[in-house]
């Protein structure tokens, strides 16, 4: 592996690796992100790398580890090449019998295949899978075939392609007319069209600018970025090159977060083989362009997501937001203009210069294109990361990919765009249930919603940075609203009173009416605030504080009514407003209640009905949970 200093060597690199490459050669892929090697991943590969050896196959049967495959709700999951043979839940025992059927014997283990909860259906093949059939894997989908530690991996399935077309063929300032032209919108968030920011940093005058990848993920439920930077660092290293050439940026740092230690350990290990290989640091592929990138740790705090606050704590002072003017792209990282795109922005950027502006635009919607990865969570069957085509429903994600909610239940919500976005009916349902209740105006599910920049703000939610969180019926929604004030309370920088005060006075009356304690006032009370918080707060954490308040009394009018009204939990998840008692035509008198009870509020004899004492009852549910006899209630 030499040092390329031209166009020619970077060729000359692309053909070896594709010279060295059998496709029909059959190999291993272990998926080893976070979730899969905390269920054993890294044991399974050393199982398959002992089972070969016995079979006098090892070095001729190569076991990669790759990053995050996306299923997690089914890992560690492991995909035989070239047939792409899927296995799903693997454990060390399982692998000799992968090993000797379908390595050594062609043929696939019946029982070990990933099966339908549903149907019961069994698959063989990785794209066969539901999970995976209705995806669009563009940016996502290498990390199934990379290793991440290999350079030659990345390039061998297209890695520096763009890079290579950028610049030896187009002008800086016809690279970002091609971004333009491709239509990418940042996928951090506020989703601004990312060539509107980079024409603005490449217009700046000056000799130093800087290139920042925000990779401070601080979502509840959130681990696309973390995902990326673990399963294919140089696809965002490829993305920030191409950025420094367009924009004259000569320095560049990713900041990402303190908890995400083997994002951190690929990312420097593929800044490392980029920098032995030239194409970090000066006069890269003979071009003249210098770059140099570093790795900037952050703290963890949530409002260091926001550009601003994310560029102070690089200069070492407290991650606080500043309004603008001036933008970052004018002046930025210690008064220098600076270009700040997300973790998957910037890999979307490699993958457009490699396959086209044209290809990528063909993608999505008018106002919305190309893909983006969701972390799907929840209650939902098949929880994971998703790379779905913009313009998709959400009904085809939840049902096609999600694979509905577990236990038969009935959708009820969804939470987009993490703690800041809002969350929106999708229960099919809804419509005939709220029309039958008195004085409740009928409300629409939104099940058919087309999942795109626009279609989300519109219902008053927002894409956000990808976070999708399932809720079932099971669910109150203004405890909801009360959690997710409760997380930005705690993240808020206090640097701005309209959040600072805004935030803490709304929780306040979410836990009053969540403890019974609401008063009539309080749901006008919290849109008047949410109002005020969104106009004036200083940044984006407190302009979209109110969402998850706001978006749920919309849409969930009754449950806040219910609460204050009638001192009832619809849901029974408010401890306050709920109560247990005892059926005596259905309580057999076991006693087993009475044994698990720790307030000793359950009294009767052997034999004989039991029954509760509410005053001492302490509202624990154990009582609920051991009855057999369905005799324990709680409303």
């Amino acid at each position: 592996m030499g040092l390329l200093t031209a166009r020619e060597d970077l060729a000359s690199l692309r053909e070896s690796v594709r010279e060295a490459h059998d496709p029909t050669r059959t190999s291993v892929s272990i998926c080893a992100g976070t979730g899969c090697r905390a269920c054993g991943a890294l044991e399974i590969a050393e199982a398959f790398h002992r089972v070969l050896e016995e079979e006098g196959l090892d070095g001729k049967v190569p076991v990669r580890t790759t990053g995050c495959h996306g299923f997690c709700e089914r890992g560690p999951l492991v995909v035989i090449y070239p047939d792409r043979v899927f296995y799903p839940s693997v454990q060390p025992k399982m692998v000799e019998r992968i090993v000797r059927e379908t390595v050594v014997g062609g043929a696939v283990a019946e029982d070990l295949l990933f099966r339908d909860p549903v149907s019961g259906e069994a698959f063989t093949h990785e794209h066969e899978v539901p999970f995976y059939t209705k995806q669009m894997r563009v940016v996502f989908g290498k990390n199934g075939y990379v290793d991440p530690t290999s350079i030659r991996d990345y390039v061998l399935h297209g890695g520096y392609q763009g890079l290579e077309r950028a610049l030896f063929t187009m002008t800086p300032t016809e690279v970002i007319e091609e971004l333009r032209r491709s239509g990418l919108r940042g996928r951090g968030g506020a989703g601004f069209p990312t060539s509107e920011k980079w024409r603005i940093c490449r217009a700046q005058e000056g000799d130093r600018k800087f290139l920042i990848c925000n990779a401070d993920e601080g979502d509840p439920g959130a681990f696309m970025d973390r995902s990326l930077l673990e399963g294919n660092p140089h696809s965002v290293i490829e993305g920030m090159l191409i950025g420094a050439y367009a924009t004259g940026a000569r320095e560049g740092y990713v900041y990402v977060r303190n908890e995400y230690p083997l994002a951190v350990v690929a990312l420097r290990q593929a800044m490392e083989q980029a920098r032995m290989m030239g194409l970090l640091g000066e006069n890269i592929l003979g071009t003249g362009l210098g770059f140099e990138l570093r790795v900037n740790r952050g703290g963890g705090a949530f409002v260091c997501g926001e550009e601003t606050a994310l560029l102070a704590s690089i200069e070492g002072r407290t991650g606080e937001p500043r309004p603008p003017p001036p933008n970052p792209a004018a002046s930025g990282l210690w008064g220098h203009p600076t270009l700040v795109n997300n973790v998957e922005t910037w890999a979307n950027v490699a993958v457009i210069f490699e396959r086209g502006a044209d290809w990528y635009s063909g993608i999505g919607t008018e106002g919305s294109k190309g893909t983006k990865v969701f972390s799907l969570v929840g209650h939902i069957n098949n929880t994971g990361l998703v790379e779905v085509p913009m313009g998709i429903t959400l009904r085809e994600i939840l049902f096609d990919i999600g694979g509905g909610v577990p236990g038969g239940k009935r959708f009820k919500a969804v939470q987009t765009g993490g703690p800041s976005g809002g969350t929106i009916i999708v229960d099919p349902t809804i419509e005939a249930r709220a029309a039958g209740r008195d004085g409740v105006p009928s409300a629409r599910s939104l099940i058919d919603l087309p999942v795109d920049f626009e279609s989300l703000t519109e219902v008053g939610s927002m894409m956000g940075s990808g976070g999708m969180i399932v809720m079932d019926e099971d669910t109150c929604m203004v405890d909801v609203a009360r959690y997710f004030l409760e997380f930005l309370r705690e993240e808020s920088c206090g640097k701005c009173v309209p959040c600072r005060e805004g935030i803490r006075n709304m929780l306040r009356i979410l836990e009053r009416i969540c403890a019974g304690e609401g008063r009539p006032e309080d749901i006008e009370l919290l849109q008047e605030l949410g109002e005020v918080c969104m106009e004036a707060s200083l940044c984006a954490l407190g302009g979209t504080a109110p969402n998850p308040v706001l978006s749920t009394i919309r849409y969930f009018r009754d449950e806040y009514e219910a609460h204050i009204k009638d001192r009832k939990c619809p849901a029974h998840v408010c401890t306050a407003l709920i109560q247990f008692s005892i059926l005596a035509e259905k309580c057999t008198g076991c006693g087993a209640c009475a044994k698990v009870c720790p307030s000793e509020c359950i009294t009767g004899e052997l034999k004989s009905p039991h029954s509760i004492e509410s005053a001492k009852c302490a509202k624990c549910g154990s009582c609920l949970d051991v009855c057999r006899h369905g005799a324990v209630v709680k409303e």
